[in-house]
């Protein structure tokens, strides 16, 4: 074998993604407020970009009068439709042209970008208005304890350790690790000792069950002399916490002399206690859904899709900008500028409005074929993949995987996601298709109807859903079962009243 440098010819053939369409398919993709954000970013990067002002003041007959005057956003010049964009131009060589461009710019361009003095004040107060109702940062775990500290005299190295265990906690209020990791290698056995001491001062804080190192350790933080089954509830936490958890009953009552009957009752009280006594302190935030797509029944009783237009503004470009490239008054480089920014601004506008076609397609294409779901409710969703869209829509199914993906749909029944509708199925007794979102309503209504002193195993839920005209695999039955946080047999059964036996 010998290594060597040579030069020959090959004839490849490749598929190479043209950036109007890679820009056309993050936009598909990006849900309405998304979109918002990427409208907002392009003007602010795009000069020639401009938004269409709706005034609710303005007489209707004004703004049919601006909108003849306004050129539609989707009729470019012959000459645009020939613009390409140069990607050999950087980002400093677009700032050092734009720099360029405002000594070149005529005086009464300026007069018309510049804001005026009303428009600065209201401005100004509707970001009064924003700080004024923003929500105040809600106190912390670590913040709460370290004010109980103050309550204490404390010496300075004991007071320093506490508040070093209390910024080691994790947001549930447990301390992770050991307590000598917070010394490093070369603590001496009197740092252990005020280690020790800070813990157990930080532990008497509240809220009780801070600062545990363990689930059983928090339980038992929690307990207080003269609450109810307080000797109980010491036994079962420090002995028998597993078995509570596998809700083997029985065991416990052989191994401790107490009945099923008390062991159920300290069981309630325990369910009092908090496994995270941090949580409470945890700032949830859970993001606003708004829906991309709105789905409303016609007088024929047909359901019809409308995507979400009120908050996507209208784009279009400048017919200042326009003027200047086509009148030939600037220079080579600005109208090379301005070429370039036009080019984008046009791929965005048709980008959006290639948004807007495919999505109402796709959406009125799983609308259409989930007619009974709408009608009757999720219990009647009908098996579909996006494979079948993209047949009926025309298109690739990876591009009904973006329309679909994170965007939300308003139907009759609820706000759902849309990619709510896609699902695989299994075939009934009778032949039909069920979908597996049918099969776990279906199992969730089975086990909530069952006698609990007697649950159903997973081989006599299968035998209940096949009953029921759905034939599954006990194995399917079990990893549903499992998704959907069922507990298994043993966990379920209720012992009131049954036999002590091992079960």
């Amino acid at each position: 074998m010998r290594l060597s440098f040579s030069q020959d010819l090959r004839q490849v053939q490749k598929q190479v993604l043209a950036p109007r369409m890679i820009q056309s398919m993050e936009i598909l993709q990006l849900p309405i407020l998304a979109l918002q954000e990427r409208i907002e970013h392009e003007m602010e990067e795009n000069p020639v970009l401009e938004m269409v002002e709706e005034d609710a003041d303005a007489p209707a007959e004004v703004e049919e009068a601006e909108a003849a005057e306004r050129p539609p956003s989707d009729a470019p010049t012959e000459e645009e439709r020939e613009l390409v964009i140069d990607e050999s131009h950087s980002n400093e060589q677009d700032f050092e042209r734009l720099m360029k461009m405002d000594e070149e710019w005529p005086d009464h361009f300026e007069d018309r970008v510049q804001p005026s003095r009303a428009e600065v004040e209201q401005a100004g107060e509707r970001k009064l208005d924003a700080m004024a109702n923003m929500a105040a940062r809600p106190q912390s775990l670590q913040d709460y304890l370290h004010d109980q500290l103050g309550w204490f005299d404390l010496e300075p190295g004991l007071r320093a350790m506490a508040d070093r265990i209390i910024y080691n906690l994790d947001p549930n209020g447990y301390l992770q690790g050991r307590l000598a990791d917070l010394l490093g290698p070369d603590a001496r056995p009197e740092d252990l000792a005020v280690a020790q001491r800070g813990l157990s001062l930080v532990q008497k804080l509240d809220p009780p069950g801070v600062g545990a190192r363990d689930l059983r350790e928090c339980l038992l933080l929690q307990l207080a002399p003269g609450m109810p089954y307080y000797e109980q509830l010491k036994v079962l936490i420090g002995n028998h916490l597993e078995d509570l958890e596998y809700n083997r009953l029985p065991v416990i009552s052989r191994r401790t002399g107490y009945s099923i009957e008390l062991i159920q009752t300290v069981l309630e009280e325990l369910r009092k206690l908090k496994p995270k006594p941090g949580a409470d302190f945890q700032d949830i935030v859970v993001p606003p859904v708004t829906p991309d797509v709105f789905v409303e029944q016609d007088e024929s009783g047909r359901y019809r899709v409308r995507l979400e237009d009120s908050r996507t503004p209208s784009l279009f470009i400048s017919p200042y900008y326009r003027k200047l490239f086509q009148s030939g008054e600037a220079n080579e480089e600005t109208r090379e500028y301005i070429k370039r920014k036009i080019s984008a601004a046009q791929w965005l506008i048709d980008s959006i409005q290639q948004r807007r076609s495919t999505l109402t397609k796709v959406a009125q294409a799983i609308v259409d074929h989930q007619q009974e779901f709408l009608n009757k409710g999720p219990e009647a969703v009908e098996p579909l993949k996006m494979q079948q869209i993209a047949d009926k829509v025309g298109v690739h199914v990876t591009t009904v995987s973006r329309a679909v993906d994170d965007k939300w749909i308003q139907t009759p029944r609820g706000i759902f996601p849309l990619k709510r509708f896609f699902c695989g199925g299994t075939v009934s007794a009778d032949g039909e298709e069920v979908a597996w979102d049918a099969v776990r309503l279906k199992l969730q209504e089975i086990v909530d109807g069952e006698d609990k002193q007697h649950p159903l195993s997973d081989d006599q839920l299968v035998q209940q859903l096949a009953a029921h005209g759905i034939t599954v695999a006990r194995r399917t039955v079990t990893k549903y079962r499992k998704a959907m946080g069922i507990l298994s047999s043993r966990q379920r059964r209720d012992w009131g009243g049954g036999k002590r036996s091992d079960g």
